[in-house]
Parts: structure tokens; sequence; C-alpha cells
């Protein structure tokens, strides 16, 4: 009988091992969390070119609106809890964390809304040729953050199901026990709630009276 020397019978053994235990899915927790972090980056790396637009955007508009002096300090001050608010991906999984940036950045988002609202009283602003190149960044930066909270969520949700579902709970429970579930982007409170529209300020006529009942209708106008 060939014996086989027991150094080479543990390689034999990892190589005929390796596909099927890749097949079960033992990487894949590892891998969804990375792929999950690399999201994250893209949302801040959004975020932190918002801030970056704010203080010219402010100083631009101070120079024609000095008395929007409220608005703008708004703005400068969520700008700074905002920056102030930091997630690192160690620190993905924590509740409080994630919602305290979440709230930081939601408040500059509402400012910034306010101030381009106010700018619309100021034509001086409105062909200011800086003005527009800021507004149309601040617009595009927030098309991006858009796309890179949609896309860090959709990962966050891939590797959280994987550390639920069978087969990679085995080793959510067992190898990769130490990994713990990610927090999400959840919808604001204003945008949850549905915008109220005045109808009567589009049609500023007043409504007919309508009829008692069982009386008879209104007569047609003489023409």
């Amino acid at each position: 009988m060939i014996r086989i020397p027991p150094r080479l019978a543990a390689v034999a053994a990892v190589v005929v091992l390796a596909p099927a235990v890749a097949s079960c899915g033992i990487n894949s927790i590892p891998t969804k969390e990375e792929a999950a972090k690399a999201r994250w980056a893209d949302v801040q790396s959004q975020y932190q070119r918002r801030a970056d637009l704010v203080p010219n955007l402010v100083a631009t508009v101070q120079g024609a609106a000095v008395q929007e002096r409220t608005t703008l300090t708004q703005v400068i001050e969520a700008r700074s809890r905002a920056t102030a608010v930091q997630v690192t991906p160690e620190t993905l999984n924590d509740p409080q964390a994630f919602q305290r940036f979440q709230a930081a950045q939601g408040e500059l988002s509402q400012a910034l809304s306010r101030l381009l609202m106010v700018t619309e009283n100021y034509p001086q602003l409105q062909s200011n040729q800086n003005f527009l190149a800021l507004q149309s960044q601040l617009e595009g930066t927030e098309n991006r953050i858009a796309v890179a909270r949609r896309d860090y969520n959709e990962a966050v949700r891939d590797y959280n199901t994987s550390l639920r579902t069978f087969p990679t709970v085995i080793w959510a429970k067992t190898i990769h026990g130490g990994s713990q579930p990610m927090q999400s982007f959840s919808a604001t409170e204003a945008a949850q709630s549905a915008p109220g529209v005045n109808f009567d300020a589009l049609n500023p006529a007043a409504p007919a009276p309508s009829a008692a009942p069982g009386s008879a209708p209104p007569a047609a106008p003489a023409r």
C-alpha cells in the first residue's frame, strides 16, 4: 500500500475542500461587508462635496442679501454640526451614531433649501453667474447624494440579509461571529409627510354656495 506523507495529504484535503467551503458562502459575509463600507465611503464623499460648496455659496448670497443674516447663520451652523458628526466604517452598526449623522445632514439640507428659497427674491442673484454655477453644483451634488445613499442602502440590505439567511447564517454565528448588522438611511419625517396643497390659491374665485336640500337648483345666469 502506498503511504502518502501527512503534509501532502493535508494539502490535498485543502485543495479538495476549498471549492466546497467557498460554495457554502464562507467568504460572502466579509465580501458584502466590504462592499457596504465602500458604498459608505461614496456617501461621505458626496456629503463632503456639499459641505465644501457651502462657504462660497454663503459668501455669494451674503453680498447681495445682507438682510438674510438669520438664514445664512442657520446654514453656517448646520454645516458646522453636519461636519462635526462622524460615522466611521467601524461604527456603522451603532444606531445612535448613525441617527445623529443623518439628523445633522438633514438639518443642513433643510437650511440650504430655505436659503435657496429666499434667494428667489433677489433678481441680482438670479443674474449672478457665480451664484448660478454654485446653485447648479449644489443641485447636482444633492442628486449624487441621493444615488450614493440608495446604493449604500442596497449594499447594507444585502449584507444584513446574509447574516440571517442560510447557509451564511452558519458562518455569521461561528467564524464571523463578530459581524453585526449595519445601519441604513431612512426617510426623514419631512419626506414622510404629504405636502400641503392649497387649491384655493390656484383658483381664487369663491365657489358658489350649495343649494339647500330639497330646493331647486340655482338658475343659470341670463345672457
